[in-house]
């Protein structure tokens, strides 16, 4: 199973948060990521982010990334969302 933690961070606390399951490994891992962040993004009510280049290294390197307000077009009520792998 492969599972994604998303969660939303203001002021230093995580105020929201949620795990989503992928059970369809006919998918590239890159697919799977793309559909978790889409349902992550689904479930907080936000507009996709964009990958930045930092963002694309942080997350080849270690498999978690956040995205800031940089990443987003419209302004976001929290300081950042971060996007983890928890188990492949």
């Amino acid at each position: 199973m492969f599972r994604m933690w998303g969660k939303i961070w203001k002021n230093n606390h995580m105020t929201r948060d949620t795990v989503v399951c992928i059970n369809d490994y006919s998918l590239s891992r890159t697919a799977m990521v793309f559909q978790a962040l889409d349902e992550i993004c689904y479930e907080f009510d936000l507009s996709k982010p964009i990958w930045l280049d930092s963002n694309i290294s942080e997350f080849r390197r270690i498999a978690k990334t956040r995205f800031t307000q940089d990443s987003f077009i419209e302004q976001i009520p929290f300081d950042f969302l971060e996007f983890q792998v928890i188990e492949e």
